[in-house]
């Protein structure tokens, strides 16, 4: 496998350097959707956000829904715990400022003075009807990952549900089928509405031509199928694992991680750095009995580093048991020492069966280059890293299979600097397009304003990219702006594009309009692998 994987890499070092020489009113269920030929589709594509968030983490972590079948009054409001002021809301707070007091205006509909808001954490950041907004504005393929965290609903002290991760995946799943009926019976029917499930790359390939969203459901979870690791003693087998694949495809779930956050039974994780890599550290200790366990690195690869942390909110610092501190770790960078378990390894084995899509984001350096391995030895397409967290390194592998790549939602500037630094990688391997993981509801910060845009800002009304015109977005008694707001909420995508069209010109809005067709052609070639298999 090494010997295939260095051709691979001196293969796709020539080419590369080769190339490197060279708004809120009604609308019709259906949009525009012009095609750059017969058969390519022309659209945008998130890979990765969380749509229902809401329900994991025990239901009461996140604030408000994407929809209520009682209105947007209903749906749209703070959590109980962050009346009156906000001043009890420790973790939104924590989150949002990195300190656990503070205050914010809790009333949402129809006021929304301080939330939603592209760096608050806990509120809903994608109401169905800002959805569909972005849809309006050329959104044509959406990753919605059904999320669950054990160790994250254990440490909350508030929750309506219980924690298992398997149970609120499956709960999750149902509130997507909701919603898509919700919003067919707004349009006359079922199978009338512009948000369609979608369960395989053709389908997708007709809903996008037929000027409608394709909705694919993924899976980040930390403990998939009960797959946890205690003192190096794993919580799953082999046959766990077949009936969990088999009950998540049938779900309708085609894209998936083996591990996130926490160290578990099927492989070592990226570590997250700072503060919150220290609240993370403390749940992988509390979740796997270690904290992690990292090395120096001696290769170009590595995962983040393990910085030492600022204050801990007292909630947090109390669940050390007495006597334990943080550990010091050896010299940056640095490596997680554990990788792609015989288990992982068999969960990979499995999606590639099933022609799944395997998500790389937040495997370990380790874990990653095991994965990569197995992927190459099979010539298997169907690999993503949909939101920026795994090592650049390895975005060449990616695409040398046939794999995509899509950036995280990153300030206009930042988002523009890495189109342009990895645009030789997409030229060298003829990919088509570009996309983005905006991690709507995922608890990472949305696009914020541009810095002094004043010069040059997003002027309204303007043109998206599929010939909709747009004016600032308005809900209730809120009008938002994004030069001002940045993106806070998924409205708000439309009018980012716009400003970094603004920064970049057209090339940048051509390759993420062909973003849609990238992402089904990787889809397509996973299927098409399995099938053959």
């Amino acid at each position: 496998m090494k010997s295939l994987r260095s051709l691979a890499r001196i293969t796709s070092g020539l080419v590369l350097l080769a190339a490197s020489l060279i708004a809120q009113s009604p609308v019709p269920a259906t949009a525009t959707s012009a095609t750059t030929s017969a058969a390519d589709v022309r659209g945008l594509v998130d890979a990765h956000s969380h749509l229902f968030s809401y329900e994991a983490f025990g239901g009461m972590l996140m604030c408000g829904k994407p929809f209520d079948p009682d209105g947007i009054a209903k749906a749209l409001r703070d959590c109980p715990d962050h009346l009156p002021n906000g001043e009890l809301a420790w973790f939104e707070n924590f989150t949002r400022t990195g300190s656990p007091t503070g205050t914010h205006d809790p009333v949402g509909w129809p006021t929304f003075r301080d939330w939603p808001a592209h760096d608050s954490l806990t509120h809903q950041q994608a109401y169905y009807t800002w959805v569909e907004r972005a849809w309006r504005g050329g959104l044509r393929v959406m990753v919605n990952h059904l999320v669950a965290n054990r160790q994250l609903c254990a440490i909350y002290p508030l929750r309506r549900h219980g924690c298992d991760e398997m149970d609120s995946i499956r709960l999750q799943a149902q509130r997507a089928r909701e919603l898509q009926a919700h919003i067919d019976a707004e349009h006359g029917g079922p199978g009338r509405g512009w948000f369609r499930i979608v369960r395989d790359p053709a389908e997708a390939r007709q809903v996008v031509q037929a000027g409608k969203l394709a909705v694919v459901l993924g899976v980040e979870t930390s403990e998939p199928f009960g797959c946890r690791q205690v003192l190096g003693i794993s919580g799953c087998t082999r046959a766990q694992i077949d009936r969990g694949l088999d009950e998540m495809y049938e779900l309708g779930v085609r894209s998936m991680f083996a591990c996130h956050k926490y160290d578990n039974a099927l492989c070592g994780v990226r570590f997250d750095s700072g503060t919150q890599g220290a609240i993370v550290n403390i749940g992988n200790l509390l979740g796997t009995g270690r904290f992690w366990q990292a090395r120096t690195c001696t290769t170009a690869e590595h995962d983040n580093t393990i910085e030492p942390a600022g204050v801990l909110p007292g909630q947090i610092a109390r669940l050390l048991p007495p006597g334990v501190s943080l550990p010091i770790y050896p010299a940056a960078p640095h490596c997680n020492t554990r990788g792609l378990t015989s288990l992982g390894q068999y969960m990979i084995e499995g999606m590639m069966r099933r022609g799944m899509m395997i998500e790389i984001d937040h495997m370990s350096v380790k874990a990653a280059d095991s994965a990569l391995d197995l992927l190459e030895a099979a010539g298997y397409p169907g690999v993503i890293s949909s939101h920026s967290w795994t090592d650049p390194h390895y975005l060449d592998r990616i695409y040398a299979l046939g794999g995509m790549v899509t950036q995280y939602g990153h300030d206009a500037e930042h988002f523009v600097d890495e189109w342009r630094r990895t645009e030789p990688l997409r030229q060298a391997h003829q990919v088509p397009g570009y996309g983005y993981g905006l991690d709507a509801n995922g608890m990472g910060r949305l696009p914020a304003p541009r810095a002094g845009n004043a010069s040059n800002p997003v002027t309204y009304p303007f043109t998206s990219l599929d010939g909709v015109t747009l004016d600032r977005q308005r809900t209730g008694e809120r009008v938002w702006d994004v030069n001002q707001d940045g993106v806070a909420n998924y409205g708000l995508v439309p009018d980012w594009i716009e400003d970094m069209r603004i920064i970049a010109g057209p090339e940048i809005v051509q390759d993420l309009a062909a973003g849609a067709e990238s992402y089904l052609r990787t889809w397509t070639s996973a299927t098409q692998h399995a099938n053959l298999r």
